[in-house]
């Protein structure tokens, strides 16, 4: 592996049994941001991952050569079939910085392409918001959390013009 990157990591479609795994994935991702127990106890269930993420929505994961899961991304599309939403992306800690998020990134953002989205909306993590500002995404207001009362996120967004990624590298 070459050292910063991810060059050894296989990009695929999730399937019904990994939630589990992808449970625990986005809980130690989170609790990684700093969280005490009692954050991380309110929540559980927000990152509890669904098997409707997984049949319904298109979600990937990041896995070594020896199967674990070690980044995962969900996109959701909406009713109008012109907006998505990232509505999970979460990167093991030990390989936090190593270019996953942004491999995650690729095959979402080729989905959304093909399928002629004109934008992809996040909540953000506050610890998250650079990252996704060096994917493009641009802080356009706060959203309340799905967890905690009183506790707003940093809204974000990414306009698509003539398909994804428009001139930039996703690798």
């Amino acid at each position: 592996m070459t050292a910063g990157m991810a060059t050894d990591l296989t990009i695929r479609r999730a399937v019904l049994g990994d939630r589990d795994h992808l449970t625990d994935l986005c809980m130690r991702s989170k609790k990684s941001n700093g969280y005490d127990e009692a954050f991380m106890a309110q929540c559980a269930e927000e990152l509890r991952v669904r098997d409707s993420w997984i049949t319904d929505d298109h979600i990937w994961l990041a896995e070594t050569d020896d199967g674990k899961a070690v980044g995962c991304i969900r996109l959701c599309i909406a009713a109008d079939g012109m907006t998505g939403e990232v509505g999970t992306c979460f990167v093991d800690p030990h390989w936090k910085g190593k270019q996953v998020g942004r491999m995650l990134f690729a095959p979402l953002l080729d989905e959304a392409g093909s399928r002629g989205l004109t934008r992809i909306g996040l909540d953000s993590d506050p610890f998250a918001e650079a990252f996704y500002a060096r994917m493009g995404f641009t802080t356009i207001g706060r959203s309340p959390s799905g967890s905690i009362a009183g506790r707003t996120l940093p809204r974000m967004e990414l306009i698509l013009d003539a398909g994804p990624l428009q001139g930039r590298e996703h690798s």
